[in-house]
């Protein structure tokens, strides 16, 4: 286990503008006594963010020189309290709120909901962990600390089925005055979604008062579309969540929380929750602006002003703009648990496991959504190994790879059969002819607008439209120019397949049309202009490893520099399906030239 001596051999470099990301919501809201300047309601203050003595630049290193720093959890109370905890042979629990895929043996991986033990928590991006043999080091931001550290390992997690669990020996243990050890878990519970909902409440305010009021006073900087991109909905966030707080508070029993009654307020508010759909999908367009923005040091020395002002802790502001994300994320989990420690002759069970389940779907949807949106960089890798491609991209119309395989496709007059490759996207089927020397290049040969087609299976024997005998049959008809194309795979079971993927296209467009999802001009153009210069630059065109560095090779663990912010969050449910779309490309079409 690497000691906290190691760190001083390792010293990270500190940025102004950090690329990291808060461990929780439970350290917002610290409160903080320092003396600042004020930006005022009217006009902006002259000597807050220009001159007196010239620039943002100037208040911003008036600031850092006063040591004004408004410690990130990783330099707090929390993380020191984490390590006095280690050091006194506690053991500390985390659990995982979304996936961490293993880029390097000297990393922990692990699945959304997996508890892992915290063995060093002395940085503040990274924490090394241990899963039963397993130790390596994982990203702060991806964990929460357990409601209940003194619960037995052997009962946690435990994944409720239909409601119901085992409470013979917690549900009979006494606590304290009279009250159950059950009681008491669910105590803490219902203690964490209050205190964390007021902090997010005041985190959000943060956001809206200390950025955007203050954005907007800088018309020479910032334009309202621009601003739009940046922040997206969280305004409407922010109203929404203040509604929903005060009918927490409302349920909550201060003398007895663990009578609390709040599963009915995620019930009521489970359709508003969906505006998270439309803030998550626009975030990685935010990265971006950001990124480009704070390329110009005035608009870092701007950001950094903004956030010192409103006595905020110290976290850049791509940081703050992923909370809205990790917080619609979290609800699922804390509900699980506080269903757990739910007897189910309370009368918060039955609302608090239909609130479990209506959080779940909400989740899922936003997680459907953002797995959309990361695959449209994958077919825009996709295209761009494309020899000889002609007419618009891919994604002018399609955003899902939906099957794909080899068949072979016979033409008229003349009833010529031609091997292609063959790719199902939602709205078009792609055609593709493989290199006859080197067959993992791919030439662009046609497409089929799958919007005006029917798909007709065919029976093995003479086909009367084209003469021929087939087998493994089936075709596509144009209803507009009753245009026939006919294909044959090489086996029935790939028929079938092909026959289900076309009714699961279908599905996926009526799918898009009922949810309004839909992949903004902004998201395809960066897509493409990313992929265009990963081709220009030689590199291989299949999965690499973009954004896991690390500071150096050595015989001990060491610790991994931080994540872009654009690649931190996932949208992940414990059990998510992973997508499909490389395993369908890769197994059939290499990319490498």
């Amino acid at each position: 286990i690497m000691s906290a001596v190691a760190f001083d051999i390792l010293p990270l470099k500190l940025h102004p503008f950090s690329q990291s990301t808060p461990t929780g919501l439970d350290c917002l809201g610290w409160k903080r006594c320092i003396s600042s300047p004020v930006i005022t309601d009217g006009a902006l203050d002259k000597t807050a963010l220009t001159d007196d003595v010239g620039s943002e630049e100037d208040l911003y290193e008036d600031f850092r020189s006063s040591n004004h720093r408004y410690g990130h959890p990783g330099g707090g109370g929390e993380q020191l309290a984490i390590n006095e905890l280690i050091s006194d042979g506690s053991v500390v629990y985390a659990e995982a709120l979304w996936d961490h895929v293993t880029m390097d043996d000297q990393e922990l991986g692990f699945k959304a909901g997996d508890v892992i033990e915290v063995m060093d928590a002395t940085n503040k991006e990274w924490w090394w962990g241990r899963i039963l043999d397993s130790e390596g080091w994982f990203p702060a931001s991806f964990v929460r600390l357990r409601v209940n550290q003194d619960e037995p390992m052997e009962d946690y997690p435990l994944k409720v089925e239909g409601g119901k669990e085992d409470d013979s020996s917690s549900g009979t243990r006494r606590f304290g005055m009279g009250q159950t050890t059950k009681d008491q878990m669910r105590t803490n519970v219902i203690n964490e979604i209050i205190s964390t909902e007021r902090d997010y409440i005041k985190h959000l305010k943060d956001i809206c008062e200390g950025y955007i009021k203050q954005c907007r006073k800088r018309a020479d900087m910032f334009t309202e579309e621009q601003l739009k991109t940046i922040f997206g909905n969280i305004e409407d966030i922010y109203r929404c969540q203040k509604k929903f707080v005060k009918a927490l508070e409302k349920k909550f029993n201060k003398d007895h929380p663990h009578l609390s009654e709040v599963g009915s307020c995620f019930l009521e508010y489970q359709t508003e929750f969906q505006i998270y759909s439309e803030y998550c999908n626009n975030h990685p367009n935010a990265c971006m602006e950001l990124s480009r923005l704070t390329k110009v040091n005035k608009y870092v020395y701007f950001f950094e002003a903004c956030r010192l002002l409103q006595k905020m802790i110290d976290i850049s502001l791509d940081g703050f703009l992923l909370t809205p994300v990790q917080k619609i994320c979290k609800y699922p989990l804390q509900l699980a648990e506080l269903l757990k420690y739910t007897n189910p002759q309370h009368r918060d069970f039955k609302d608090v496991e239909a609130a479990l389940n209506a959080m779940k779907n909400v989740a899922q949807l936003i997680n459907e959504r953002k797995r959309r949106l990361e695959n449209i960089d994958k077919i825009a890798q996709w295209q761009s190994s494309i020899e000889d491609w002609e007419g618009e991209d891919v994604l002018i119309r399609s955003s899902e790879l939906i099957y794909s395989g080899e068949l072979t496709k016979i033409s008229h007059p003349q009833a010529k059969s031609q091997q292609r490759m063959f790719f199902l996207f939602d709205h078009q089927l792609v055609c593709c002819k493989k290199d006859l020397l080197r067959r993992d290049i791919l030439y662009y040969k046609s497409r089929i607008n799958m919007d005006d087609m029917e798909i007709l299976d065919v029976e093995d024997g003479k086909d009367k439209d084209f003469n021929i005998s087939v087998k493994n049959a089936f075709k596509l008809h144009c209803r507009d120019t009753e245009d026939v194309h006919l294909f044959c795979a090489k086996k029935p079971e790939h028929k079938q397949r092909w026959l289900k993927a076309f009714e699961n296209e279908r599905k996926q467009v009526q799918l898009d049309q009922e949810t309004g999802f839909s992949i903004t001009e902004v998201q395809k153009k960066q897509a493409m202009l990313n992929a265009s210069k990963q081709h220009h630059t030689g590199k291989p065109k299949a999965v690499t490893r973009p954004y896991y560095d690390f500071l150096m090779r050595q015989k001990h663990p060491t610790l991994p520099t931080t994540l872009p912010q654009q690649q931190v969050f996932m949208l992940a449910e414990p059990k998510r399906k992973p997508s499909n779309f490389w395993q369908n490309i890769s197994r059939l079409t290499p990319f490498r030239k």
